[in-house]
């Protein structure tokens, strides 16, 4: 192979390489000076994912496939990836207090979320079921570390080994699907798979679910949801918010392109499995939130509903559709790390309070605080003009579009059951009499709530640009 060969085949996956390139150069600074460069490594991951994200950025417009067709680097791909390195960064700037207390002084941290980053790279890139299932397992792999990361705690090592368990067990049943996909088919290419499997036989059905079924494990969707609720309480505040962000980002964007363009032939399938995936995942996240006491528990919940809403876009089938997984998503990752930033920042005494009681007459402690925590539940609640109405109006439309009344129907009254305790919180916020004092919010917690906060505020007045970008992503995988 010629060396503009070897160049135009690695071309599209500098990125990758790069970040690949600089985790190891940080775990060896880390591995050689000890765990006193904890800071430094976290700093220069931060702008190491920066960095990355600028040269996504400046890639060559237009859709680029290497490998021989294993990965592909289109608008879509773009899009997704650089949501997901913001979901990222964002993730270790807010959890530069955990890692400064000494008894966490972690360097390792930093290097397992920048490997699962490019785990989540490849996936969203993923032309096929072999890389496709690489790229799952290296952006899962790390998730497992870093849900036990608080070694001292038993709950944060119940968590990763809730996760690693349930985890194995959704890697076999998407591998046990990707067999039977190829078995069918004679091929693991997507464009090749969506060539043969034209018409649905009992085999590929099969095939279809269980890949199906590993998918919706990573996206959380009920019922694969089970790991959600203790994984989300049990790991450490800021871990939980990664959780929530980035590798949703990731597991839903594989999740459009493997139905889009491996499965174009047999939609009537698929969409049978995401109009139940959806239905339950909407009801399950509503109604099951209500009996919530702990915060992190009910924004589990409530992820798990969220990814039912966007499963309503991808359900349709259609352009629109696809464009409403992307608004849906982008909105979703912002409600989620402004509500994240405002858990981290309720503290007392130094301590960290996670029961909904303790939010009590915030509105009267710390009216700011009060204030953007509740703009950013009247989001999540879908109530305009925030961020969080678009987010679900994009979904709604393209389904019914798609002639899906009955789900688009089931999603507003869903939206309206967990409207409730959303606005359960208001309540003890701004009416319930002070729990105390809040301690000062640390300055990186409060630029991560601004900027998130004023997102969801101020969306409807620069929507334009982000919905005519998710329109052109959506646009690359047809």
């Amino acid at each position: 192979m010629s060396f503009e060969t070897a160049g135009y085949q690695l071309a599209p996956v500098l990125p990758e390489l790069v970040l690949a390139v600089g985790a190891m150069a940080l775990l060896m600074l880390g591995a050689y000076r000890g765990q006193e460069t904890t800071k430094t490594v976290t700093t220069l991951a931060i702008l190491l994912l920066i960095v990355v994200g600028v040269l996504e950025y400046m890639l060559p417009a237009g859709k680029q496939v290497t490998f021989g067709g294993s990965f592909i680097v289109d608008d879509f791909a773009r899009f997704m990836k650089i949501l997901a390195l913001i979901g990222s960064a964002v993730t270790l700037v807010l959890s530069t207090e955990f890692l400064s207390d000494p008894s966490r002084r972690i360097f390792e941290y930093a290097i397992l979320v920048l490997l699962s980053t490019l785990g989540m790279m490849v996936l969203i890139s993923a032309g096929d079921l072999i890389s496709l299932y690489l790229g799952l397992e290296l952006m899962s792999l790390a998730l497992y570390v870093v849900a036990s990361s608080n070694r001292d705690n038993a709950k944060s090592t119940e968590a990763g080994l809730k996760y690693f368990v349930l985890g194995a067990l959704s890697s076999g049943m998407l591998l046990y699907g990707s067999s039977l996909v190829y078995g069918f088919t004679g091929t693991v290419s997507f464009t090749g798979i969506a060539a043969t499997a034209t018409t649905a036989n009992v085999g590929l059905v099969f095939g279809l679910v269980f890949l199906l079924a590993g998918l919706c494990f990573k996206v959380s969707a009920v019922p694969f949801h089970m790991w959600t609720p203790d994984v989300y309480e049990g790991a450490p505040t800021p871990v939980t918010a990664f959780f929530a962000s980035a590798p949703k980002v990731a597991a839903l964007a594989v999740f459009t392109r493997v139905t889009l363009t491996a499965f174009p032939g047999i939609v009537s399938q698929w969409q049978q499995i995401l109009v139940f995936v959806a239905i339950a995942s909407m009801a399950l996240g509503s109604f099951a939130a209500i009996g919530q006491s702990n915060i992190k528990r009910l924004m589990a919940y409530s992820s798990i509903g969220h990814m039912g809403f966007a499963l309503v876009g991808l359900a349709s089938g259609t352009v629109e559709g696809a464009q409403g997984v992307l608004m849906y998503i982008v909105i979703y990752v912002a409600m989620t790390l402004g509500s994240f930033s405002i858990i981290l920042a309720m503290k007392r005494n130094g301590q960290a309070v996670e029961q909904i009681s303790d939010f009590a007459g915030l509105s009267r402690t710390n009216p700011l605080l009060a204030f953007m925590f509740a703009m950013l539940l009247f989001s999540l609640a879908g109530i305009p003009p925030l961020a969080g109405f678009f987010a679900k109006w994009y979904v709604f439309v393209a389904a019914i579009k798609a002639n899906l009344f009955t789900l688009a129907v089931i999603g507003v009254l869903s939206s309206v059951v967990g409207a409730y305790y959303y606005l359960a919180i208001v309540k003890t916020m701004y009416f319930d009499e002070p729990a105390g004092q809040v301690d000062p919010v640390r300055v990186e917690v409060k630029t991560v709530l601004a900027v998130a906060g004023l997102f969801n505020i101020l969306f409807a007045l620069f929507a334009g640009p982000v919905v005519s970008v998710a329109s052109a992503a959506a646009k690359s995988l047809f």
